[in-house]
């Protein structure tokens, strides 16, 4: 590829990541695109994650550091990397994993040679099952999305027009999957999504992160985000894709609830069961269900779905969804 390609903006948001962000800052320096910019945006780190922003900058002319004056999370800290980016593209790596080389070269060939509007690519470290090359209509997007196949909504790992993601700030109401929201509302705006297989971004497991670390009321916004997109999605998606939201929201009230059982909550158990019972009862869809891929989770929803007794003892005494693991929601 030659100097006349378009340039990608990186966006980086760090926050207490330190003994972590020095690979990731160099497997982006490592990017053999030619045109780039990386910018790092502190959501006010209190570790020494400054530092290694700041002498990454000062010796590669290609990074900007941004500091905020306060912590924001996550989503605004994205925004303002946005804010200041001026490439065509942006891709958006969190700060304790890291890429291979190939990683924009690659995402950004996939957008060239098939016209998608967005490019994602494979990963190492999210479980999920190698699907092959493709090109899929957002139709079919959702479909991946919901039955866990090839690649999940997570802003990372994916390639997107500039234009459009300034036209979608992240949601900082959103304390908990604000990626799938934002997922959400590129897809009502795109044809088609392209996925290579090959495995360029590497998510690292971290015991304490939000996701690593329990049930709790934080974790149970994603909800709330899913209620949202449910009540939306009819007016943007055929019916059969409504169902697939559909069940993305019992596959993630399932996944809470067992992680619930098996790592505890930062209240009462039951009460989150309780929780996670009603919400299924709300979003259940028979149709829904149909397209699940995995039996064990058609039956932690009937479970969940009948009492949330009848779910405790499956998961359990009976065993019966035990492999279901919590996964990214």
């Amino acid at each position: 590829m030659g100097q006349k390609c378009p340039k990608i903006s990186v966006i980086v948001p760090v926050y207490n990541v330190e003994p972590y962000l020095e690979r990731c800052l160099g497997s982006i320096a490592a990017q053999t695109y030619p045109n780039m910019e990386a910018i790092l945006v502190d959501d006010a780190s209190t570790d020494g994650g400054e530092k290694i922003c700041q002498d990454w900058t000062a010796k590669d002319g290609r990074f900007q550091y941004v500091r905020m004056p306060a912590n924001r999370g996550p989503s605004a800290a994205r925004n303002a990397g946005v804010a200041r980016a001026s490439g065509d593209f942006a891709v958006f790596i969190d700060s304790d994993d890291y890429v291979e080389s190939e990683l924009l070269v690659e995402l950004y060939r996939s957008h060239l040679e098939t016209g998608a509007d967005i490019s994602v690519c494979g990963d190492e470290g999210m479980g999920l099952t190698e699907g092959p090359a493709a090109v899929y209509s957002r139709e079919e997007t959702v479909q991946c999305l919901a039955q866990r196949t090839s690649f999940l909504w997570t802003v990372w790992g994916k390639l997107y027009p500039m234009s459009l993601v300034k036209e979608t700030p992240f949601s900082e109401e959103a304390l908990c999957c604000e990626d799938l929201l934002f997922f959400y509302q590129l897809l009502k705006r795109v044809e088609r999504v392209s996925y290579i297989p090959r495995r360029l971004y590497h998510y690292v497991y971290r015991k304490g992160s939000l996701i690593n670390s329990g049930v709790n009321k934080k974790r149970c916004t994603v909800l709330s985000v899913l209620d949202d997109i449910c009540s939306d999605a009819p007016a943007w998606f055929s019916h059969e894709t409504v169902c697939c939201w559909k069940l993305l929201a019992l596959d993630t009230g399932v996944r809470l609830a067992m992680q619930a059982v098996e790592d505890g909550t930062d209240g009462p158990l039951w009460e989150y069961l309780e929780r996670f019972r009603d919400y299924t009862r709300r979003h259940f869809s028979r149709r829904a269900l149909v397209l699940c891929r995995e039996k064990r989770t058609a039956v932690a929803v009937l479970a969940l779905r009948a009492n949330e007794a009848v779910f405790w003892a499956a998961a359990t005494v009976y065993g019966q969804i035990k492999g279901l693991k919590p996964g990214v929601e």
